[in-house]
């Protein structure tokens, strides 16, 4: 059998292909029609996606997501990536559509389409060499690190409207220098916020039609030990709040938000603990002061049944397991993780690098599609208020201890 020829080169800037050679090479749809504003906005909004850690299979879904998202008609697509990488690592994975890949900088305004990559290079160059499908390393973190502070960068200039990302190994992070859990917390710190001034929100757009189903989280990445003795009444009202600011850009009216239990049961009245009358009963109180319309707190093991029936929106989840595992179940694939709490838009995949299936041709763009509809969505809407203006404001990105 012959080996599979590259099907990626760079060339003066461009990556041009020889003639694919195996039959799982994808064909690219037809061109996108012009490009035209997003509703509202009276300009073309700009999107910056990155691959997240290039070792798992963040490259493989955005390529895949590039070459079928119709957001090319309303924004303008970019990938912020290393550009001899990023044709390494896609010409030697399968099921690959077969896009010609150009380099351009920041101000660079032209249309993207769905045959050609556009992709911006990142300030810190990767390392190549150490960078091995399917395998955690340091130089995998690193490119993943230096591709987010890049496209904050260029968001910060007001040369971008919103990133969209790709999923990252936290191993391979901390082994890169960086003591951040992930994402989230890497851009909480960028804005010169604390990490408790963001939350993680899963949205499941519905299968069909409009609407959809967001779940926040109380708590984030840490030991379900350490987030139980975090939980507070303040701490729950304010992902609730932040739930119910996100959710009318999303669904186009006020939603109906629930706040979920800790115990078995609800507590069982006392009988299995005390933490809803303690702590979840008072945030509850407290956002319907606010004049939302929630209810709670709710036994987990319905409410999540209930939910995604469509007798609630959103749903206040308080640790990460609690929210993530119905999701997935429910919808793993078509699932976008949006952050909210911070002045910018950044949406990404829910699932992570999944090193098992890297070069397979297993990978299911699906949630890349999912993140990047919700990111133009978002821009459309406004959402958050005052971006721009804080983001300008944010300053320089405080240290991080990732070089």
């Amino acid at each position: 059998m012959r080996p599979p020829q590259n099907r990626y080169r760079l060339v003066e800037g461009r990556c041009s292909m020889p003639t694919p050679s195996a039959a799982v090479d994808r064909p690219i749809p037809a061109a996108a029609p012009s490009l035209s504003p997003g509703p509202g906005s009276g300009r073309c909004p700009t999107l910056l996606i990155t691959c997240g850690d290039p070792s798992g299979i963040g490259p493989e879904v955005v390529a895949l997501a590039w070459a079928r998202t119709a957001a090319h008609a309303t924004a303008r697509l970019r990938v912020v990536a290393d550009p001899a990488l990023l044709v390494a690592v896609l010409g030697r994975r399968r099921g690959l559509p077969r896009l010609a890949i150009t380099t351009v900088d920041a101000a660079d305004e032209r249309a993207s389409r769905p045959d050609e990559l556009i992709v911006i290079r990142p300030q810190a160059e990767a390392d190549r060499q150490a960078v091995v499908d399917g395998t955690i390393s340091a130089a995998g973190g690193a490119a993943a690190a230096a591709a987010l502070d890049t496209a904050l960068a260029i968001l910060r200039s007001s040369r971008a409207d919103a990133i969209v990302t790709g999923p990252l190994h936290k191993e391979a992070l901390h082994a890169a220098g960086c003591d951040a859990p992930g994402h989230t917390e890497l851009l909480a710190r960028a804005c010169g916020l604390e990490d408790e001034a963001a939350s993680m929100m899963l949205w499941l757009p519905a299968a069909t039609g409009p609407g959809g189903l967001g779940v926040v989280h109380a708590t984030l990445h840490e030991s379900l030990r350490t987030a139980l003795g975090r939980l507070s009444s303040a701490g729950i009202a304010a992902a609730g709040a932040r739930l119910a600011e996100v959710l009318p850009a999303l669904l186009g009216r006020q939603p109906r938000i629930a706040v979920a239990a800790l115990n078995p049961h609800g507590g069982e009245g006392g009988l299995f603990g005390d933490d809803e009358r303690l702590i979840v009963a008072p945030a509850v109180t407290t956002l319907a002061a606010a004049g939302l319309a929630v209810s709670g707190p709710l036994p987990a093991d319905t409410l999540f049944l209930r939910a995604s029936r469509g007798e609630f929106d959103g749903v206040v989840a308080l640790h990460h397991d609690q929210g993530h595992i119905p999701v997935k179940l429910l919808g793993m694939h078509r699932a976008v993780n949006i952050t909210l709490g911070l002045p910018l838009v950044r949406t990404s995949v829910a699932h992570g690098t999944a090193f098992d299936i890297v070069g397979r041709g297993e990978a299911d763009p699906a949630s890349m599609l999912a993140a990047i509809d919700a990111a133009v969505r978002l821009v459309a809407a406004g959402w958050p208020t005052q971006r721009a203006a804080a983001i300008a404001a944010s300053g320089p990105a405080p240290s991080r201890n990732c070089p």
